[in-house]
């Protein structure tokens, strides 16, 4: 019994590990929200597919472990990482709930015991690829938040934003706006503003690595008029922050240490 839980990186073969093309290769069955399994559908045309939308994340990840259960070897597929704001965390939290006994591969166990082995296939995530392409940003000490409050609320999500900005993290911000939530990305804006200057460099990468891929940059005072959407991430600058040609970066120390 065996799921691999796959992170696919940007959606496309050339930033994918030899590790995740080698499990999706090996795989009976492929589970994965749509959009993602479409980005790789060249990759698992033989297979028997598992496919939901959005909202459906529970039943998708239910149904990948029923197949992997009973005895089809299961490839439920996240884009980016699986363990950043994806699907591994929700199979861990329903294997407990579920009182699945669980194990790593190649862990010891007797023959004949019903365990479910799992692996967790790690991705290039969206704050790496959207990283790579506005410079180096995350070059030093950084917090990601999410700005949707589907499933975390907003008073949490305000206080992380205060508290990421007082201490002058880079500041990497996810789902800053969807149809339905059109007010959160100027929100956070406020709200990191009371800590930091106006003209804090910021950079925007939409689709990173993806064939609708953008890369653009603003202020801090202006981020609130980005052009962004649910594929975008941006970067706020810390203090020491530097936009330099057409790119953005954050020193670690070494030329302030050994050079100055």
């Amino acid at each position: 019994m065996k799921l691999f839980i796959v992170g696919t990186g940007p959606g496309n073969a050339l930033h994918m590990s030899g590790r995740a093309q080698e499990v999706i290769a090996s795989a009976d069955t492929i589970a994965g929200y749509t959009t993602y399994i479409d980005l790789i559908r060249e990759l698992v045309a033989d297979k028997k597919i598992i496919s939901t939308g959005m909202m459906k994340e529970i039943d998708r990840v239910e149904q990948a472990i029923d197949t992997a259960i009973s005895g089809s070897s299961c490839a439920l597929i996240s884009g980016g990482d699986p363990g950043i704001y994806a699907m591994a965390g929700l199979v861990f939290e329903l294997c407990e709930k579920r009182q699945i006994r669980i194990a790593r591969p190649g862990s010891a166990f007797e023959d004949g015991e019903d365990i479910l082995e799992l692996e967790v296939v790690p991705g290039i995530p969206a704050l790496a690829a959207g990283a790579a392409l506005a410079g180096a940003p995350l070059t030093h000490d950084f917090a990601a938040v999410s700005l949707s409050d589907l499933l975390t609320k907003w008073e949490t999500i305000e206080k992380r934003l205060s508290c990421a900005a007082m201490a002058d993290f880079v500041i990497v911000l996810y789902n800053p706006k969807s149809k339905k939530r059109d007010w959160q990305l100027t929100r956070a804006q406020e709200l990191i503003l009371e800590h930091r200057s106006g003209d804090t460099p910021v950079a925007v990468v939409t689709g990173a690595m993806r064939e609708n891929q953008t890369v653009s940059f603003s202020r801090l005072d202006e981020m609130d008029k980005a052009d962004v959407g649910m594929q975008t991430v941006l970067f706020i600058g810390s203090s020491a922050s530097v936009r330099y040609m057409d790119f953005l970066f954050t020193p670690r120390g070494y030329t302030k240490k050994y050079m100055d």
